[in-house]
């Protein structure tokens, strides 16, 4: 490390995690079963155990799907405005307990405040959100015809299940969990092990405002809990986001009962800068915010970043000036830019992938000013990097890394920026940046991936209305708006013949098939 600071608001001034909350426990139809535990500890500092979860069993998943699907007749039978009334009491509870949440997320996943605020508070607004847009439901559409009536209308699927992330814990289990109980599904939730006591608490005040069994919490391990939720034949739809591997064992597992899914999958998302780009600070500190936001851990992040050659040096020693500004340590240590990342695997991910690129000749030079130096060692902290003179077919550049290494790659035109963009297996973010909107919207166009912003790359840059989710093994399904509440139903065709027997053709060769006396006569 040799840039430094001394701080004295290390992990021992942090908050600690309430009382009634330091447990991640079971929720099933309002019960809440007794379990073996697994400890959660802070990722700041892994010496300090902040609760426990719950571990889950097979068994705990068949209560709780019987539950869910107890509860479906009552709960999907009710229209959508009186779904929309406990929803929206539940948001009001949601709001309420959300000051107390967010310091737990930053306990728990190592967030900066301001972004576990963001998390936490985020859910009351999806769950209004969709209570308003759920009513859009209750609206069949009809056809008349001379010979027939058409009603179409959306049913929801029935009880599912949503395995949550522990990135963002709270708001994107909420992504799933809202416009389900929406659309009048019943609700499975298996929080992550690694983060799950502020998503645990949150689930627990919306399920309290609502009907038994409606809403039900299985913490518990991917591997069991998990698994018996995705293969459980109770379980209609499967709403998962989280890494590759783990969505294709999710899907496998869902197959055998033929669910429906939604999976919003990893990223590994490219920013393009083209040669009609200006570099500019502003520029340089949105690709920053873009890649290093939550410490690189978010699927969305800048991974890779594709410049014209004649910008590629201005763009690079730009990146390096700042990123050498940026100060890494506790997370609720004042002006700290970089918190831990949340897991054990992630330093040791981080620190293979610098040691290989530099081995094949990259330039990985560790930067950023560490604070509280003391505990560096006792926390899982990384130190951002601007990777240069890196090949552009290395594991840096094509896989998703989830941690601060930012690869900068020169390019020669248009056409080899969108081709290396694509090269990949990922398709879920990409920006293009520009200065001549109208070009980089035409270059977007040929970028396969699900969302690709304009001249901005960061949380927030999606806008309602704007269906997130990935292409290629990013993902199936996308996750937002009106978008979300249809994932949550499937389509019924009602189809009226006035008179079949005279309109619809085909009846001719059964009428010599005849009654001895006609019917009721």
């Amino acid at each position: 490390m040799t840039a430094s600071a001394s701080n004295a608001a290390g992990s021992a001034d942090a908050p600690a995690v309430p009382e009634e909350w330091r447990l991640a426990r079971p929720w099933i139809a309002g019960a809440s079963p007794r379990t073996a535990t697994l400890p959660v500890m802070d990722p700041a500092d892994t010496s300090r155990q902040v609760g426990e979860c719950a571990l889950g069993t097979a068994e705990h998943v068949d209560s709780a799907v019987a539950a869910a699907e107890s509860a479906f007749a009552d709960w999907s039978a009710r229209t959508a405005a009186e779904r929309a009334d406990a929803l929206r009491r539940g948001a009001d509870a949601l709001e309420a307990v959300a000051p107390r949440l967010h310091p737990v997320v930053t306990l728990e996943v190592g967030k900066l405040p301001a972004d576990a605020h963001a998390d936490a508070h985020g859910p009351a607004g999806l769950v209004r959100r969709m209570a308003e847009l759920a009513g859009e439901l209750d609206k069949p559409e009809v056809s008349e015809r001379t010979a027939h009536t058409l009603v179409l209308r959306r049913r929801p699927l029935g009880p599912v299940g949503v395995i949550a992330p522990w990135n963002a814990p709270v708001f994107l289990t909420f992504k799933s969990v809202a416009p389900a109980l929406a659309a009048g599904c019943t609700v499975v939730v298996k929080p992550p092990e690694q983060a799950p006591l502020a998503v645990t608490a949150a689930l627990h005040t919306l399920a309290a405002e609502l009907p038994p069994g409606v809403l039900n919490v299985v913490p518990g391990t991917g591997v069991e809990a998990g698994g018996a939720l995705s293969r459980h034949p109770g379980i209609r739809g499967v709403f998962f986001t989280g890494g590759i591997d783990t969505g294709v064992a999710v899907a496998r597992d869902a197959a055998g009962t033929v669910k429906n899914l939604v999976l919003e999958l990893g990223g590994n998302d490219p920013a393009l800068v083209l040669e009609s780009a200006r570099i500019t600070e502003t520029m340089l500190q949105e690709l920053l915010a873009g890649a290093f936001a939550a410490s690189g851990q978010i699927c969305q992040n800048i991974k890779r970043i594709y410049v014209h050659r004649s910008r590629h040096r201005d763009l690079l020693d730009g990146l390096r000036e700042l990123t050498a500004r940026l100060t890494v340590g506790p997370p609720f240590a004042p002006g700290v830019h970089l918190g831990p990342l949340a897991t054990e695997d992630g330093p040791r991910r981080a620190a293979r992938l610098a040691a290989e690129a530099r081995a094949a000749g990259a330039e990985v030079p560790e930067s950023g000013i560490v604070i509280d130096p003391d505990s560096w060692d006792r926390g899982h902290y990384v130190r951002p990097a601007i990777v240069g003179s890196i090949a552009p077919d290395s594991e840096l550049v094509l896989t998703e890394q989830f941690c601060p290494l930012l690869p900068v790659i020169p390019v020669d035109g248009d056409e080899q920026a969108v081709a290396e963009a694509n090269r990949t297996e990922y398709g879920l973010a990409a920006s293009v940046w520009s200065q001549d909107v109208e070009h980089a919207e035409s270059v977007a166009a040929q970028v396969h991936s699900g969302n690709v912003f304009v001249n901005v790359h960061r949380l927030g840059a999606s806008v309602d209305g704007a269906p997130y989710g990935g292409m290629r093994r990013s993902g199936i399904g996308r996750n937002d708006g009106l978008t979300s509440l249809l994932s949550c139903t499937e389509p019924q065709a009602v189809v009226i013949h006035h008179d079949a027997a005279t309109t619809l053709p085909g009846l001719d060769r059964w009428r010599d098939v005849r009654l001895d006396k006609e019917v009721g006569a």
